[in-house]
């Protein structure tokens, strides 16, 4: 079954296309990676099906209904979620309670609701506190979870992030760069978390440079180049493809990044 479509999506700004004609389909329970050199619109793609940007022509369908253009808030509460290149940790709260605040969608909560306390609040309090704890258990962070996120290692926090992200409960969730910036012991923790998060029934997307984690947990790869789509197949075959080595791993392999 489709999870998503992606139907012709152009973005342009000021005159500069930053998607051009953008088409796939995502099906459920896979993991489907995005893949570019800089510039090629991965993350302006990531935006669009997140509410952020808006595209000036195509479509989005999310389980066969169209949500373009739909805000944030109401993609989260219908099942997708996100996390960023860049940490969007609170540094001063606890790991826990960086959780607590991707569920906010799931609970009935209000200034007045917290300074009255009706019946229930402490009821859903601790249920609220044991999800976020499983949660951090998820992904391998429950002996952290008292501790300030701001003191934590910086592949912990990436971690952190894809917990509080399951936190709303997702259907698809889409990854910014999951492993960027991570040494080879911490990419290999987030690689053998999202094997293990794809065996519990969530669909991943994720835009990534490391060649090597895409490769290994990947079902399907999409190339874009300057805001097109190159190539999508699975990926032994993306690695294969001369247009793929010409356009993307071959000027990663030649020391220019991604």
């Amino acid at each position: 079954m489709n999870l998503l479509q992606v139907e012709d999506i152009a973005v342009s700004f000021g005159g500069v296309r930053a998607l051009d004609g953008v088409g796939f389909t995502i099906a459920e329970g896979l993991i489907f990676s995005i893949i570019g050199p800089n510039g090629a619109g991965k993350t302006t793609l990531f935006n669009v099906l997140t509410g952020l940007n808006r595209p000036s022509h195509g479509r989005v369908r999310f389980r066969g209904s169209e949500v373009t253009g739909a805000p944030p808030h109401r993609l989260a509460a219908i099942g997708i979620s996100r996390t960023f290149q860049n940490l969007q940790i609170f540094p001063r709260m606890t790991a826990l309670d960086n959780v607590r605040v991707g569920r906010h969608l799931q609970e009935r909560t209000g200034a007045l609701r917290g300074m009255l306390r009706p019946p229930g609040t402490a009821a859903a309090e601790e249920l609220s506190r044991r999800t976020a704890l499983e949660l951090l258990d998820r992904v391998g962070l429950a002996n952290v979870a008292d501790k300030p996120a701001g003191g934590l290692a910086y592949g912990i926090m990436k971690r952190l992030e894809i917990a509080r992200a399951l936190a709303s409960g997702p259907k698809l969730l889409l990854l910014d760069e999951p492993a960027a910036g991570c040494n080879p012991a911490e990419t290999a923790e987030i690689d053998r978390l999202l094997l293990a998060l794809k065996r519990d029934g969530v669909t991943l997307a994720l835009v990534e440079h490391d060649m090597k984690l895409v490769m290994g947990v990947s079902d399907r790869v999409l190339v874009l180049v300057e805001g097109k789509v190159l190539v999508e197949s699975e990926p032994q075959a993306v690695r294969l493809d001369s247009r793929v080595v010409e356009a993307y791993l071959g000027s990663a392999h030649a020391g220019g990044g991604a």
